[in-house]
């Protein structure tokens, strides 16, 4: 199931925004108050995108397992529709990042319209790839993002309209 985020959330999401092994990709786990900023964020991007990262609920369980969704992304100063998702290590291997990411692209270009949806993803992030490339996304690009700054490459998969089999 999933949901928009809301404040109540702060706890579980903290759970892995604060686990070194989960964010590896940003080189770093998150301080109590960078998962605050993280969170007040995405619950801005509501208001002001229409959508953001949504929380990933474990039907079985009811717990809040992770985060995915449609967001807007900014690569080399061009606006476009991504998708993004980071999950609790406890259920990683189990196929909620795939079954959350199918439909945040379907979302997207279904409900958004999106022409092309993207995903930014660390060279090095292997089970990313591997959930990017099962929705038939492929790598169109790389950019450099720059985070606290640090240079950090990435690769731009993509999927277009047209070529959607989710």
């Amino acid at each position: 199931m999933l949901r928009e985020l809301t404040w109540q959330d702060l706890d579980a999401v903290s759970a892995f925004l604060q686990d070194e092994e989960v964010m590896y990709a940003w080189e770093h786990a998150f301080s109590a108050d960078e998962v605050s900023d993280w969170l007040g964020e995405n619950i801005k991007r509501y208001q002001t995108d229409g959508f953001s990262f949504w929380a990933v609920i474990a039907k079985s369980s009811g717990k809040l397992i992770g985060v995915c969704g449609p967001l807007v992304e900014t690569v080399e100063g061009v606006r476009r529709t991504g998708i993004a998702y980071i999950f609790n290590k406890s259920y990683w291997g189990q196929g909620y990042a795939e079954e959350a990411a199918q439909a945040s692209v379907i979302y997207a270009l279904e409900t958004l319209g999106a022409d092309e949806v993207i995903a930014e993803i660390r060279p090095e992030n292997m089970p990313s790839r591997r959930v990017a490339e099962c929705l038939g996304m492929k790598v169109q690009g790389s950019f450099v993002k720059t985070y606290k700054g640090k240079a950090m490459p990435h690769l731009i998969y993509a999927l277009k309209r047209e070529n959607k089999n989710v």
